[in-house]
Formats: structure tokens, C-alpha cells, sequence
């Protein structure tokens, strides 16, 4: 690893979430919809300078707000800031997660760190 990585300070942590793209969200950029609540932890900043990102896999209905526990995160080799990865408290394995996050991480050089 040869960034800072700020995921590691999280794991395990109940962490505040906004969502500034809900399930079902289209991507600002992309012509893809998001399949997951995808939002941020407000105030903390990341390596891109902008809110920490966070991919939140416990809901099927688009959130604006929740509470939830950060089971691990995305530390992507080629990009400036993690992707820190929150539920329920549900525990859930490296290739479940993969899966739901192939949508976006498949553009990435990445690797999944769990608790």
C-alpha cells in the first residue's frame, strides 16, 4: 500500500452517513444507475479533498440519512482515498461484497480489507 489509508481508522466504528447517491441514483458522469446506497461520512475529508465515501450494503430502498457500522473498506491502489464499506452490523464475506461492488470497483486496481 503506498497511500495513507484512512479506511483502517474506521473498521468496526458506528459512522454517520448521508447519501448523495441513493439506490437507483444515476451516476452523474457514467450512464449507470447505482445499485447500492453510495454516500459520504460528513466532515471527514479524504485524499481527493471532498467527504470520505461510503458504500452502504444493508438497505434495498434509497436512503438520504443512516447510521451504520463500517465493516471494512476498498483500498484502491490507483486512486487517492478509500471507499469505506457499511452496514447494519451485518458481517458479510470479501466475494459478497465484491459482488455488489463490481459496478464501480471493476475500474479499479482494489483490494477488499475486512475486520
Amino acid at each position: 500500500m503506498s497511500k495513507t489509508s484512512q479506511g483502517q481508522n474506521f473498521i468496526g466504528k458506528t459512522i454517520e452517513i448521508e447519501f448523495d447517491r441513493p439506490l437507483g441514483t444515476k451516476h452523474p458522469k457514467f450512464d449507470w444507475n447505482y445499485p447500492v446506497n453510495y454516500g459520504f461520512v460528513p466532515g471527514v475529508l479524504a485524499g481527493d479533498g471532498e467527504e470520505l465515501d461510503v458504500y452502504y450494503l444493508s438497505s434495498d430502498k434509497p436512503l438520504s440519512k443512516i447510521t451504520g457500522v463500517c465493516i471494512g473498506y476498498v483500498y484502491r491502489f490507483d486512486d487517492s482515498e478509500d471507499k469505506l464499506i457499511a452496514t447494519d452490523g451485518t458481517k458479510l464475506s470479501k466475494d459478497e461484497i465484491e459482488k455488489q461492488l463490481e459496478f464501480q470497483e471493476k475500474w479499479f486496481k482494489h483490494e477488499i480489507i475486512l475486520a
